[in-house]
């Protein structure tokens, strides 16, 4: 039986639940609930603090779980990234007041408060700075206000936060930072994990594509094949009309309203664009 570990509430919690309920699996309908089993597809599902998961995967105690990119690292568990899941974008930063500091060195001997010390200290010392590092739990956007530090290192989104509290971002970002699917490090594939990569696999390329169907005249097929070439050609059926063909195939989301408009100049008629729920590639 497969062993998950999914973020139990933050930010990952609620599009890891909606990735995994799109992918078949069954999903905690109270947030109380500490474990779901899910028979129909031989998997327990475990609902752990996002930073929590990366020490219980390490330890081996569960086969696989989500969690952010940098909680991964920052754990300095044994364990190794199988899947960028596309959600839960964020960049680990350093921020300073307004105008007192531009780059990483200017921290040397210096005061950093930080959520998420093992990541910190890493980059500290693969930059040759020599900082003390401040653990905090929580929001440390007031430490400097607080005098406690000299400068904060988090997890900045839009930064907004941050400026409200007059500070800004200086250096270059520590790491950008991305919901993940994890296993122990060296951990051999089983057929639950990758019935599991395969399922999170579909659901991405869903999620990045659309289905369009056109009509379009046969002897217009080369060239609206070039605006649409699909995964392995377009499906063309033929029409009642006699020299029209249907097409269906498979565009990318990104830029699909751009395609639709110039098939439309070549001729296609009756476009439609479909959401995908699931695919296999």
């Amino acid at each position: 039986m497969l062993r998950l570990a999914v973020p139990n509430k933050g930010a990952l919690n609620e599009a890891a639940a909606t990735m995994l309920k799109e992918a078949g699996y069954r999903t905690r309908k109270d947030s109380k609930e500490l474990v779901v089993v899910d028979p129909d597809n031989d998997c327990e599902l475990f609902f752990l603090r996002p930073r929590d998961i990366a020490v219980y995967v390490g330890e081996g105690t569960l086969d696989a779980g989500i969690t952010g990119r940098d909680m991964l690292f920052d754990s300095g568990a044994p364990v190794e990234e199988m899947l960028p899941l596309g959600f839960g974008g964020s960049t680990f930063r350093l921020a300073a007041k307004a105008g007192a500091m531009s780059s990483v060195q200017d921290l040397d001997g210096l005061r950093i408060a930080t959520s998420y010390a093992g990541l910190l200290e890493k980059y500290l010392s693969e930059s040759g700075v020599d900082a003390r590092v401040i653990k905090l739990d929580g929001a440390v956007e007031t430490a400097i206000h607080l005098g406690v530090a000299d400068a904060v290192a988090d997890v900045v989104e839009t930064g907004t936060t941050l400026r409200n509290v007059g500070l800004e971002v200086f250096g270059e970002p520590i790491m950008r930072s991305e919901a993940v699917l994890i296993r122990r490090h060296g951990a051999t594939d089983t057929p639950g994990t990758q019935q599991l990569v395969r399922r999170l696999q579909g659901v991405i390329h869903a999620r990045d594509y659309v289905l369009m169907d056109y009509d379009i005249r046969a002897e217009q097929i080369e060239q609206a094949s070039k605006l649409t070439p699909g995964m392995e050609g377009p499906t063309i059926s033929p029409l009642h009309r006699e020299g029209w063909v249907a097409v269906r195939t498979m565009v990318p989301r990104r830029g699909h309203q751009q395609v639709m408009d110039q098939l439309w100049e070549i001729g296609a008629r009756a476009i439609l664009v479909t959401d995908i729920y699931a695919c296999r590639l």
